[in-house]
């Protein structure tokens, strides 16, 4: 029996947590960054989910991919924004230390569903 809906998808349910993790860790932040890297922090963030279920709700499996291929591209924008977080100290080690770990486990379910996709499809690797 097939899914329902994205939103029981294991990987869409890992970046929704991914991105409520960097919203509470930027409201920490200060003021002056609310449209710097807050806002590309958040944003990088949420966009991970939404390319999960935009993917998934287009209906052909080519589109699924390059969604999840978008989704992880906005993951490694975020890991680099969180790590130029922490080095000009916007954040410090304590409060960063969970969201990695959270970041690390959504880029293997993103690797996983890319291959299951792509053998599905027949699809060559990029």
């Amino acid at each position: 029996m097939g899914l329902e809906s994205y939103r029981e998808l294991r990987v869409w349910q890992r970046g929704m947590d991914l991105a409520e993790a960097c919203y509470t860790l930027t409201s920490a932040f200060p003021p002056e960054e609310r449209f710097g890297m807050m806002s590309q922090i958040r944003r990088a963030a949420a966009a991970i989910p939404a390319n999960i279920a935009e993917g998934y709700g287009r209906g052909s499996r080519p589109d699924y991919i390059r969604f999840v291929r978008i989704a992880n591209g906005s993951l490694k924008e975020l890991e680099t924004h969180l790590l130029l977080a922490l080095r000009i100290k916007l954040v410090d080690e304590a409060r960063i230390a969970p969201v990695p770990p959270l970041a690390d486990e959504l880029g293997a379910m993103l690797h996983r569903l890319m291959g299951a996709l792509r053998a599905r499809s027949g699809a060559a690797a990029p």
